[in-house]
């Protein structure tokens, strides 16, 4: 039998694991397959995901849905999200490949303090090119955003870094290796203007490896891009380049550290 100092020292440990409220849930549970992302329209906002940044191929081109590409950790997705770039995806006539995706949500996402939760991973099977500089889970205002590859206006051809990056300057960075869940949290207080950086691999529980720092906090709330931009880069060539997300979500509160994630809510926050 358990004693009570046991049972509090287990519910406390439970408690820091899974505290936080869901705002929006980004964790794709309730998609049957990419192709309900083609349900949504700016006359017809449904679902999880604004989907407009995109190629004008078919939208399996750019995104697939399995429960092969979620972190086998992450027991609250019941699936994870692939993100390709190819040869085609170029939106709105611009130079930038790009393939992402925006919450679809009227809950407050950008005011007090937030964290916004997801895992993402690569294989060395089209693996992001590191010869060129690509923006990952980025704001509009790029006031925190991680980043790979080739930093533009850096010196050499090449850098196999994963970043996180505050107004531009790199708080963290590890080597990106293939195969491993890097998962994230960015703990962002719009009230105070600050930002920190929590982080695990595989099924690990994250930790703050970066205390808060100032930062410009600015969004409308519809502006946190899950997804990549890719910045053209004279001379390399455009090849297919898969990234893989895997619990993606907003909440409030205290963190869930936990990377299995906490309850499910109304998918979309709406």
């Amino acid at each position: 039998m358990k004693t009570a100092s046991a049972l509090l020292t287990s519910s406390s440990l439970w408690v820091g694991l899974a505290a936080g409220a869901i705002l929006w849930d980004g964790r794709a549970n309730d998609l049957s397959s990419a192709a309900d992302l083609n349900k949504w329209s700016w006359g017809n906002q449904v679902g999880p995901y604004q989907w407009y940044i995109h190629g004008n191929g078919p939208v399996d081109e750019y995104v697939e849905l399995s429960s092969s590409y979620k972190n086998p950790a992450d027991s609250g997705s019941s699936q994870g999200i692939k993100v390709t770039l190819t040869d085609t995806a170029y939106w709105n006539g611009q130079n930038m490949r790009r393939t992402e995706l925006i919450p679809q949500t009227s809950a407050a996402i950008a005011s007090g303090k937030v964290y916004y939760h997801f895992s993402i991973k690569r294989e060395d099977t089209n693996a992001p090119a590191l010869t060129r500089e690509h923006q990952i889970a980025f704001f509009e205002s790029h006031f925190t955003e991680l980043k790979s590859g080739w930093l533009s206006g850096a010196s050499g051809t090449e850098d196999p870094a994963l970043r996180w990056m505050v107004g531009g300057q790199t708080q963290w960075s590890v080597n990106w290796d293939a195969g491993v869940w890097h998962n994230v949290a960015y703990e962002i207080d719009f009230s105070a203007n600050t930002v920190g950086f929590w982080h695990s691999t595989g099924a690990s529980p994250l930790t703050q490896v970066v205390a808060p720092v100032r930062a410009s906090t600015s969004s409308n709330g519809a502006d946190w891009h899950v997804g990549v931009l890719e910045l053209p880069r004279s001379g390399y060539p455009d090849n297919d380049e898969d990234f893989y997300f895997s619990g993606v979500y907003i909440e409030n509160g205290s963190i869930t550290t936990s990377v299995s994630g906490p309850g499910s809510s109304n998918p979309s926050g709406q």
